[in-house]
């Protein structure tokens, strides 16, 4: 660029200025992939999102985040499925759930979850009075249903034993008993009924797989079972951005203090620069905290 700018070559200048912008995008999705390495983050999304109080003017507001994030959707090239749709009285939604599909779609989406504010003048109110409309948004990660279970020999500990009580002595002599700890989930299994110790290890791991597969299963449920008690919580206990449209026209972010004068914009689903924001500063609702960081 230097030498460019000396000899006053423009062709240069302009392929430099071109390599510094794609290096610039480079490091900036380097960075930002950096930031999503949360356990469930590269899984689908579940959004659900719900009017709050205020009939209409609430459901109003809740339909135009289920279009701006939809529109979000799109514009990532992600799939959209409608998993559950509560049209309101008068206009807009009650509440709508739908799955994000796409590459870490849940690692950018939970940085949405909390409360979302429209301040507007209402359409449904003839004296054309400003309004507050306020609507929760909560996203979860798609778990897999489908739990492997995979045993690895270097995470078990096998003992052999004499079998006790009746079987006569063939059963009492003979190291025939199994015992298997597997050392990661400190998960014990035994088996001692067969003459052959190669059955009764058989037998062990069948025990011991099933156990396995409980255990993971219990883990899912009980990970559900935490994102949903802290839903409303975190919803209801922290609000993250406001949509103003009258008396002037601004999106602000109040965990990140930042301002988006291009209202419309953000509306049709232009919500990288809060969540690429969010996901660099940590500024986010996360699983296990009941509200967003200050």
């Amino acid at each position: 660029m230097e030498l460019a700018e000396e000899e006053s070559d423009e062709e240069t200048l302009n392929e430099v200025s071109g390599r510094a912008r794609n290096l610039d995008r480079q490091i900036r999705k380097m960075s930002l992939d950096m930031m999503l390495d949360g356990e469930d983050d590269d899984n689908n999304a579940i959004v659900s999102i719900n009017a709050g109080a205020g009939g209409t003017e609430a459901q109003d507001w809740a339909e135009m985040l289920f279009r701006m994030y939809a529109r979000w959707v799109e514009r990532r090239g992600f799939g959209l499925e409608v998993i559950d749709y509560q049209p309101g009285e008068e206009a807009g939604i009650k509440s709508a759930t739908f799955t994000a599909t796409g590459p870490f779609a849940y690692g950018y989406l939970k940085t949405e979850t909390g409360v979302h504010r429209l301040v507007r003048i209402s359409p449904f109110n003839a004296s054309g009075k400003r309004h507050t409309s306020f609507a929760s948004v909560f996203v979860y990660p798609e778990l897999d249903s489908e739990i492997v279970v995979d045993v690895e020999e270097k995470d078990l500990r096998i003992d052999t034993y004499r079998a006790s009580g009746a079987g006569g002595q063939h059963v009492n002599k003979t190291s025939s008993a199994v015992r298997i700890t597997h050392q990661p989930t400190g998960i014990v299994v035994q088996c001692q009924q067969e003459k052959s110790q190669h059955r009764n290890r058989d037998l062990a791991m069948k025990v011991l797989k099933a156990r396995l597969y409980q255990h993971e299963k219990q883990k899912q449920d009980d990970k559900l079972q935490m994102m949903h008690d802290e839903k409303d919580d975190i919803a209801w206990g922290s609000q993250i951005r406001s949509y103003v449209l009258h008396p002037y026209q601004m999106v602000k972010d109040h965990r990140l203090q930042m301002d988006v004068g291009n209202v419309n914009d953000v509306l049709d689903g232009g919500l990288d620069r809060f969540i690429e924001a969010a996901l660099m500063t940590g500024k986010y609702a996360r699983p296990g905290s009941a509200s967003a960081q200050p």
